[in-house]
């Protein structure tokens, strides 16, 4: 006789667990690899609750990846680079709505185009979500004063190929 198995074991893991449970690698796969958290971004100096984002990227922002450059030492060759956790991820209010972490700390589902949904680490890509194409420079390219000038509000936006079934 056959043994039944688990239908635990068929359910994702970002569906059966909280973020807080995750394993390391697990993780660290909800990034979808879209570059967006790495643009930089200018927070409003009356409040801290109105980000805008920019079209220039982190120096460690690969503009065709959209990966870091050095994700390992990243927190020590930038200075204002954030190691996201569940704990951080709690105060973090600038991480765009398409993030996998804020979608599942939300109690929301990842979209279709998320390499652990798709199988293909390219539909971010393919969807428009990422910053291929869209970056502008990096932060060694553009100086502090003149981020004001590079100001885009896609990174808050999710494109219309996205939002359709892959």
């Amino acid at each position: 006789m056959a043994s039944n198995s688990d239908n635990s074991d068929q359910v994702p893991f970002w569906r059966r667990k909280s973020l807080s449970e995750m394993t390391d690698s697990e993780w660290e796969s909800l990034c979808d690899g879209c570059g967006r958290c790495c643009l930089n971004k200018l927070e409003e100096e009356e409040s801290a609750d109105k980000t805008y984002y920019t079209d220039v990227g982190c120096r460690l922002l690969d503009g065709h990846s959209c990966r870091c450059s050095d994700y390992q030492h990243r927190l020590d060759l930038v200075e204002d680079c954030v190691r996201l956790t569940p704990e951080s991820l709690k105060t973090i209010k600038w991480l765009p709505p398409s993030c996998a972490y804020v979608l599942l700390a939300e109690g929301r589902d990842l979209y279709w185009w998320h390499p652990l949904v798709s199988g293909d680490p390219d539909a971010v890509h393919i969807a428009g979500v990422s910053v291929r194409g869209r970056m502008r420079a990096t932060e060694l390219e553009v100086p502090d004063e003149e981020l004001e000038d590079h100001i885009v509000n896609w990174p808050l936006k999710l494109p219309r190929r996205a939002r359709r079934r892959g």
